[in-house]
C-alpha cells in the first residue's frame, strides 16, 4: 500500500500533461501510486497517459468512456486508490519538487492528521510567480493537529480540492464524494474541512497552479456558471442534515454571497443574457440562507446589497 495516491483528471489539456505527470513521477519521495484519469478527452489525453503507465509501474490509466467532468472524474480515481492519503492534481498544473517529501514528513510530525491543508502559487505565461495571498494563515505555530474552530481562518484560503492532502480512511468513512458540474470543490471542501477532527497546516508552496489565457473553466462563458447555485444548495443540505455544524452557517452565508459576487461580476463567465436570471435565484438564496451575523465589512456590505 503506497503511502500516497495521487489522483489527475485530464480532459483537453495535452499541452500541460506530460509536465504534469513529470512533476509527480520526479518526485524524491516516491512512495506513490499515480491514478491519472482520462475523462473522455477527445485530444492525445489518454495516449499520454497510457505512455507514462507503459514506463512507469507507478502510473494506474483509467479510461472514462465519455466525458463526466473533474468530480466525477476524480470520483473514479478515488475509487481504486490504495493509499493512506490522497492528493488532487488537475492535468495543467504541477507539484512543486520534493513537495511529497515534505507532506509526508509534516503528516508524520502531526500524528497522520486527517487532512494536512497546504500552499500554492499561480504561474503565469511569462514565468513569474504569485503565491497565495492569505499564505499566513497556513502558518506551522501553535498546536497541531487541530479542529476547524481552533483556525476558523482557513476557510479564507482558496476552496479547491488540490491543495490538500486527505487521509483516505477518513474520506470513506465521511463518504465524501465530488459532485457532478462547476465548482464541484465548494461542496467537497466546507465538509471536509467541517467535519475533520484532526487538521494540520504546511506552510510550503506545493502546487504551481497554472493561470491559462483560454481553456480554462473560469475563463469560459457559459450557463454552467449557473451551477455554483446547485453547489451551495448542496453545501447547505449537508449542514441541515448535521446539526452540530450549524455553527458554520454564518461563515458558509458569507462565503456565499462573496462567490455570487466573484461570478456575477466577472464579465468572462455569465452570458450577458444569464445575468438577470443569475441574479434572481442568488437574491432568493441570500433570503433562504441568510443567518444573523456581525455587520459587515464596507466591501462586503456591496456584495451584500446586490
Amino acid at each position: 500500500m503506497p503511502r500516497f495516491s495521487v489522483i489527475v483528471p485530464a480532459y483537453e489539456v495535452q499541452a500541460y500533461l506530460s509536465e504534469c505527470l513529470d512533476s509527480v513521477l520526479s518526485q524524491s519521495y516516491d512512495d506513490l501510486e499515480l491514478i491519472a484519469v482520462d475523462d473522455g478527452s477527445p485530444d492525445a489525453c489518454g495516449t499520454i497517459i497510457d505512455e507514462y503507465a507503459g514506463r512507469d509501474a507507478r502510473v494506474r490509466p483509467l479510461h472514462l468512456t465519455a466525458n463526466q467532468g473533474l468530480g466525477p472524474a476524480r470520483n473514479a480515481g478515488m475509487a481504486g486508490a490504495t493509499g493512506d492519503y490522497l492528493l488532487f492534481l488537475d492535468g495543467d498544473d504541477t507539484l512543486t519538487p520534493h513537495t511529497l517529501r515534505a507532506v509526508a514528513d509534516r503528516i508524520r510530525e502531526t500524528g497522520d492528521p486527517d487532512v494536512l491543508v497546504f500552499d500554492y502559487a499561480r504561474t503565469y505565461g511569462d514565468g513569474s510567480e504569485v503565491r497565495n495571498r492569505e499564505a499566513a494563515r497556513l502558518a506551522e505555530r501553535g498546536p497541531a493537529p487541530f479542529r476547524l474552530l481552533d483556525r476558523p481562518g482557513l476557510l479564507r484560503v482558496l476552496m479547491v480540492a488540490w491543495n490538500k492532502a486527505y487521509r483516505r480512511e477518513f474520506v470513506e468513512h465521511g463518504e465524501l464524494v465530488f459532485p457532478p458540474g462547476y465548482y464541484e470543490d465548494t461542496p467537497w471542501t466546507f465538509p471536509v474541512l467541517m467535519t475533520a477532527d484532526t487538521i494540520a497546516t504546511l506552510d510550503r508552496v506545493c502546487v504551481h497552479y497554472r493561470q491559462r489565457h483560454t481553456g480554462s473553466i473560469l475563463r469560459t462563458t457559459s450557463d454552467r456558471h449557473f451551477d455554483v447555485l446547485d453547489q451551495y444548495e448542496r453545501v447547505f443540505a449537508y449542514v441541515d442534515a448535521r446539526p452540530e455544524l450549524d455553527c458554520w452557517r454564518p461563515e458558509l452565508f458569507h462565503k456565499m454571497v462573496e462567490h455570487y459576487a466573484t461570478v456575477f461580476s466577472r464579465p468572462d463567465r455569465l452570458p450577458r443574457r444569464s445575468r438577470p436570471r443569475f441574479l434572481r435565484r442568488a437574491r432568493a438564496h441570500y433570503r433562504r440562507y441568510r443567518v444573523p451575523s456581525p455587520r459587515p465589512s464596507r466591501r462586503a456590505r456591496v456584495r451584500h446589497a446586490l
